[in-house]
């Protein structure tokens, strides 16, 4: 017990002066010893890399999961330690209702057959969002989590010890500059050696862990390129989807309305390859093919000498810049406007573009259709 209390007296007595060095710091009334400039550069650095990783770590988990009351539900799963029960994506849960909608409404009309196949395509959009937030979860989400509620932990440990060490060490060297008596001062040095000892095995302690940061680094870029390529793969299967789901309706629509543009008309993202595009084409049934126009091997020559049909013309704004691979098709520069139209017998994933007297086959997928 008596022990208990001279320890309970000694540790009071120790906060009691860190509390006193500290206040006469901040009014300017005591020295403080400061940290060299390297060490200052370490420690905002650390304190930079948390910051950035707290909003990287909570937007991404936004990204992945919209849902404030889900990520809520998730987090206290997490802290319980239990398994996140399986959740329904906004895709498969939209599949859901347009496959019953379409049993409910007739599955053999027009509208009812559509609708089935949006589901199916829906469908697998959700699976490979699901796909996509496991991967992210593990490989980007979780290193990041641990640094922050590990390492990083650690290193506030740490630097608190240390600043109690060099608030300590400024203490001893306070008292040793009031002492008077030889053997007041005598102690006083003796205090400031141990301090010092303890300030720079402390110091040295927390410089290793801030210089740790590097590999942090290191680390987190390697799950930055997983998370992207995840997140390649996921935009991928989309796109893949999508187009399977836009061949099947554009084959479907022609025939309930003939005559009209199938496809899409808006690319988001420029293709994987300026040589082979992979999205469908809007496609414009009127006039003369090349094929009808010239014998075979011969079209590319008399490109020039195809007229564009009196109707179904379009304007076409560029998406990306193109560079022509034979005389046969027209060079494109970003955001300038060309017109625009298709032949019978023509690839669906290209049209015939003009600007000027200059003609052209040209990619869809390099256009924005816009009237």
């Amino acid at each position: 017990m008596d022990f208990n209390m001279k320890k309970l007296a000694s540790d009071a007595g120790i906060f009691f002066t860190r509390a006193v060095q500290f206040t006469e710091e901040k009014f300017g009334q005591a020295e403080k010893t400061e940290l060299d400039a390297h060490f200052e550069s370490l420690l905002a650095r650390a304190d930079s890399t948390k910051n950035w990783t707290e909003k990287i770590l909570r937007q991404t988990e936004v990204l992945l999961q919209p849902n404030p009351s889900a990520r809520v539900e998730e987090f206290l799963y997490e802290k319980l330690d239990r398994k996140v029960p399986s959740r329904v994506t906004n895709g498969e849960l939209l599949a859901q209702y347009m496959a019953e909608a379409a049993s409910e409404l007739g599955p053999t009309t027009p509208y009812g057959k559509t609708l089935i196949k949006v589901a199916e395509a829906e469908k697998h959009l959700g699976a490979a969002e699901r796909d996509f937030i496991h991967t992210a979860s593990i490989n980007f989400l979780t290193p990041l989590r641990n640094f922050l509620e590990g390492d990083w932990k650690t290193i506030s440990k740490e630097r608190r010890l240390l600043q109690n060490r060099r608030l300590d060490l400024d203490a001893s060297k306070a008292r040793l500059k009031k002492a008077k008596a030889a053997e007041a001062k005598a102690t006083a040095e003796q205090e400031l050696r141990v301090a010092q000892t303890e300030f720079d095995r402390q110091a040295e302690v927390t410089r290793l862990l801030l210089e740790g940061i590097s590999s942090t680094h290191v680390n987190h870029l390697r799950c930055l390129h997983e998370f992207i390529e995840s997140q390649t793969t996921y935009y991928a299967q989309c796109y893949r989807h999508m187009l399977d789901l836009q061949k099947q309706l554009g084959s479907s629509q022609g025939a309930i309305f003939p005559g009209t543009f199938v496809g899409t008309a808006e690319p988001t993202s420029p293709p994987l390859s300026s040589t082979s595009p992979t999205t469908t084409a809007a496609t414009m049934p009127m006039g003369p093919s090349v094929a009808d126009l010239a014998p075979p091997g011969e079209a590319a020559l008399r490109l020039e000498e195809v007229a564009p049909p009196a109707s179904g013309t379009r304007k076409a704004r560029v998406l990306y810049d193109y560079e022509a691979a034979d005389s046969s098709e027209l060079a494109l520069l970003a955001d300038e406007l060309i017109t625009v139209y298709s032949l019978p017998g023509m690839d669906p994933d290209w049209l015939i573009g003009e600007r000027g007297n200059k003609k052209g086959k040209v990619p869809v997928t390099y256009l924005e259709l816009l009237s």
